[in-house]
């Protein structure tokens, strides 16, 4: 199995499906889980020529974590460090929930030298957490029962989820495909869960989503409860200057499966008109 060591000697595992001579694209994943999240979309981009990477952050999955260290700077690096293992460029990154706030941040903080496109998947961004310049975000208690959960019982939070809440009405998810879901957070280290949860809490992009110069999709459904869209993707539409949001109606937060085929034409026909050296890919069929 592929791993990458970071500076403070955490093994990040990785996949890496493809050849050298297509378009990169890595996905990075949403808050709780791990990079198994994207499975089901691999097979599309891998048909439709594209080289897929997707990682499991620090604490999750298959990745270690060498001390409790999940603030966004650290998880931005980690994500540099595996661009730069690899020289990848041309890269367009993909990230979903905490994983777009995790890549927003990359690009602050590391440039975009490596990256032709950047695709915001119901992003946490630019902050979830209530405050004077974001009146309408999550309420404090809201955000402290959710800390508790995390804390001390994590699948009762999980037992009130709705499965067609999460993921929409248009594609029937098993029971089986959305236990797996579940079992991955579930799965992954309690302290690990509150650290990541504090980070994706915390997060204000507001002042960086301006500067990022990059062309950009932003991907999100308008049924979406966990980051909703008026709070997130729709004002990261408006913030970053060569962006354009698609919206689909009546998906959730975990459009990526609930809506997966519309989810995967968008992000393929985006793809396929960034510059870059790599060959075209084709645009998705749908």
């Amino acid at each position: 199995m592929p791993f990458i060591e970071t500076k403070d000697r955490t093994s990040i595992h990785f996949t890496d499906w493809g050849g050298a001579d297509r378009r990169p694209i890595v996905f990075t994943h949403a808050w709780g889980v791990h990079k198994g999240m994207w499975d089901y979309l691999l097979p599309e981009f891998l048909d439709a020529g594209y080289r897929c990477i997707a990682y499991d952050r620090r604490g999750h999955g298959r990745s270690d974590i060498a001390e409790l260290r999940c603030d966004l700077d650290t998880l931005a690096d980690d994500l540099a460090e595996l661009l730069e293992s690899l020289d990848l460029r041309d890269v367009l990154l993909v990230g979903h929930s905490l994983g777009g706030a995790e890549a927003v941040r990359y690009l602050t903080r590391h440039g975009s030298g490596r990256v032709a496109g950047l695709v915001l998947s119901a992003p946490s961004a630019p902050m979830l957490a209530q405050a004077p310049g974001n009146p309408n975000g999550i309420p404090p208690e809201v955000v402290g029962a959710m800390r508790q959960f995390v804390r001390t019982d994590i699948g009762a939070m999980l037992d009130s989820w709705q499965v067609e809440d999460f993921f929409g009405t248009a594609r029937p998810i098993s029971a089986a495909l959305a236990d797996s879901v579940r079992r991955q957070m579930v799965d992954t280290p309690v302290p690990v869960m509150l650290a990541t949860f504090e980070t994706n809490m915390g997060v204000d992009l507001t002042a960086e989503l301006p500067g990022i110069e990059l062309p950009t999709l932003i991907i999100q459904g308008d049924a979406d409860i966990n980051n909703p869209l008026e709070l997130t993707g729709r004002r990261c539409a408006e913030l970053i200057p060569h962006a354009s949001l698609t919206v689909l109606p009546g998906a959730g937060h975990g459009l990526y499966l609930g809506e997966a085929d519309a989810y995967a034409d968008a992000i393929g026909s985006f793809a396929a008109l960034l510059p870059g050296r790599h060959r075209s890919a084709a645009v998705f069929a749908g």
